[in-house]
């Protein structure tokens, strides 16, 4: 094919079945750099296909039209088209060239970034992301750029969205590391601090030879965090963790360690002299603002604990024991941890009394069975996930061939299983 009119014939006449589909799949590859050569090729050329029905020759035009630099004059125009075409491809075509559709997108995420206009790739992202993806299980390259944009457009609900899967599959270590990442930041906005947890967690113990910008930015948030949700801060790192990231996180991280042995001691003036002290560090990090939702979070705590002493106690009382200060401000922290369902307790405004209840939730409700069953469902299927995979690796060639290598370094003695279960006779 050497003329731009027999690709459009061809990418017409063959995107029917399946078989035309891989026949001009070979002949998009073999005519591609061509392609580039070729100064007949415009953005009006596109004009002659459907994105929704040629889409496989669509992508491989849109993406010679656009992997070199486009004048700024232009860009708009470019990123409009490629929205465009992401919101109207065909998710079977594109996934022939999956590569060439994440290397677009990719392309699509730099230009919306260059316009300093985020919001205006989070759906299109959104829509790639779901149609380049198999399975559900499965994390994507697209995954950590579409949160990327829903946390520099402030989507968090968005980004929350996409985080709703349990990934299971990973082809790239550093789109696990920056999706878990992303996503813990998109949590933290939100509130849902649990869930950012989890996320930094799985950052914090993920395998590594040497410790990562990525896995130390997320050990610090992973502090933080900590404080806010549990309270309390262990300065040993869960046993999963490499060997890296235990010998280096203390010693990169120490302002974070300070605050948070500080925070252990429960004493406000301590955590604010630490705060201040390390300011410089948390403002360039851009983690102060989590810094005084944590150091915030110290008086809530101090308030939990006076409820399991006390039955009433006067809001001065508290202003005094929890170092607030006066009655007011403690006002309206009760008020606030009653409002989060931290705390039940009624505040009897002539007096300036709080009496402090017990929980009146039986767990009977019809809503409370239905999150129990739901959570319940939830960890079935990951047991028969984790059941599947540990199947598959115990016949995997690869596993199997490093684990004869290490049954040659080392004596196991009887312990040490030589023939998978499913393999015995």
């Amino acid at each position: 094919m050497s003329s731009v009119e027999d690709v459009i014939t061809s990418i017409q006449g063959l995107s029917s079945s399946s078989r035309d589909l891989s026949a001009l799949h070979d002949l998009l590859k073999g005519a591609n750099e061509s392609l580039r050569a070729n100064s007949d090729l415009q953005l009006s050329t596109l004009d002659q296909l459907d994105p929704s029905k040629h889409s496989l020759g669509y992508l491989y035009l849109l993406d010679v039209l656009t992997c070199g630099p486009v004048p700024t004059e232009n860009a708009s125009d470019v990123v409009l088209l490629i929205a465009r075409f992401i919101n109207a491809c065909d998710a079977v075509q594109i996934r022939l060239a999956s590569e060439k559709f994440v290397s677009l997108c990719k392309r699509f995420k730099d230009k919306v970034l260059e316009l300093g206009d985020p919001l205006r790739g989070v759906a299109p992202l959104l829509k790639a992301v779901h149609k380049v993806q198999v399975s559900t299980k499965r994390l994507t390259s697209l995954h950590p750029d579409c949160l990327q944009l829903c946390l520099l457009a402030k989507c968090y609900k968005a980004g929350f969205s996409v985080l709703s899967d349990d990934i299971l599959e990973v082809d790239q270590p550093r789109d696990f590391y920056l999706y878990c990442y992303y996503g813990g930041m998109i949590c933290i906005g939100l509130k849902r601090f649990q869930k950012a947890l989890e996320l930094l967690y799985n950052v914090v113990t993920a395998p590594m030879h040497i410790v990562n910008a990525i896995a130390l930015e997320a050990y610090k948030k992973y502090i933080l965090v900590t404080l806010i949700h549990s309270g309390q801060f262990s300065i040993s790192l869960p046993k999963c963790a490499s060997t890296a990231a235990k010998s280096n996180f203390k010693t990169l991280c120490t302002p974070y360690i300070d605050v948070g042995m500080s925070y252990n001691d429960g004493k406000i003036s301590e955590l604010e002299a630490v705060v201040v002290a390390n300011s410089s560090d948390f403002e360039k990090d851009k983690n102060l603002g989590l810094v005084k939702q944590a150091v915030s979070s110290l008086y809530k705590r101090n308030i939990l604990r006076l409820t399991q002493k006390y039955l009433t106690l006067s809001l001065q009382d508290i202003a005094n024991m929890v170092q607030l200060a006066n009655a007011k401000d403690a006002e309206m922290h009760v008020l606030q941890m009653i409002q989060d369902g931290q705390i039940h307790a009624l505040i009897n405004q002539k007096d300036g009394m709080v009496r402090f209840l017990e929980d009146p939730e039986q767990y009977k409700t019809s809503e409370m069975i239905e999150i129990m069953d739901s959570v319940i469902q939830r960890t079935i299927g990951l047991s028969k996930n984790l059941l599947a995979m540990d199947e598959s690796l115990s016949c995997d060639p690869l596993y199997l061939g490093k684990v004869g290598r290490e049954r040659q370094r080392f004596d196991f003695g009887d312990d040490f299983d030589t023939v998978p279960q499913k393999f015995s006779m």
